[in-house]
C-alpha cells in the first residue's frame, strides 16, 4: 500500500509545498468522487469511497505540521510510544508547570489578557518546535525528530486546553 506522500506524488520529507498538496488532493478527490460513480456497480463505488476517505485522512496527516512530523517518524520506523514513553528534559517539563500554572491563574481571574500572552508564548514555542522537528526530519535524523515530536504533543495538547479556557472565559 502506498504512503501518504505517494498517494499525492509528493517527495516524502517535512518541508512541503501546502499548493502542491491541495492541487494533489483536489485531484485525487476529483478522481474519486461519489458523483462520478452515482451509476456504477455498488463494488465500485465503494472502491471509489475507500480511497476518498483514504485521500482525506493522508490529506488532514500531511496538513498538519504535528500530525505529518509523526507519520514521517512512523514511517522511518520509530514508535513514538506515545502513550508509554513521557520522559521529556527538565526544562521542557519545568516550562509546561509555569505554563499550567499561568493558564489556572489567568482562568481563575478570567484575565483575557494573560490567557493571550500565554497563547502567544505557546505559538512561538510550538513554531519553533515545528522548525526544529522539521530540520531533523529531512536531516533524516528520525531518532531525534521522535523524541521532539513528542514535546510537540504536549504543546498541542496544551494549546487545546488554552483553547477550551478561552471558550470558557468568553462565554
Amino acid at each position: 500500500m502506498q504512503n501518504h506522500f505517494d498517494l499525492f506524488h509528493l517527495p516524502q520529507r517535512f518541508a512541503l509545498d501546502m499548493t502542491a498538496l491541495d492541487t494533489a488532493y483536489h485531484e485525487v478527490q476529483n478522481q474519486v468522487h461519489p458523483d462520478k460513480f452515482a451509476n456504477a456497480p455498488d463494488a465500485e463505488k465503494r472502491v471509489a469511497m475507500q480511497w476518498a476517505t483514504r485521500a482525506n485522512e493522508a490529506y488532514q496527516t500531511l496538513k498538519s505540521p504535528f500530525k505529518r512530523a509523526a507519520y514521517l517518524c512512523e514511517l522511518n520506523g520509530i514508535d513514538l510510544q506515545t502513550e508509554s514513553n513521557t520522559a521529556m528534559p527538565r526544562e521542557f517539563l519545568m516550562q509546561q508547570m509555569e505554563w499550567r500554572e499561568a493558564l489556572d491563574d489567568a482562568k481563575t481571574a478570567k484575565d483575557i489578557d494573560a490567557l493571550e500572552k500565554l497563547n502567544a508564548e505557546l505559538r512561538a514555542a510550538r513554531n519553533t518546535q515545528v522548525a526544529e522537528i522539521g530540520e531533523l526530519l529531512d536531516a533524516k535524523n528520525f531518532e531525534q525528530a521522535g523524541q521532539e515530536v513528542r514535546q510537540l504533543m504536549f504543546l498541542e495538547k496544551f494549546g487545546n486546553e488554552i483553547a477550551n479556557t478561552f471558550e470558557i472565559i468568553e462565554a
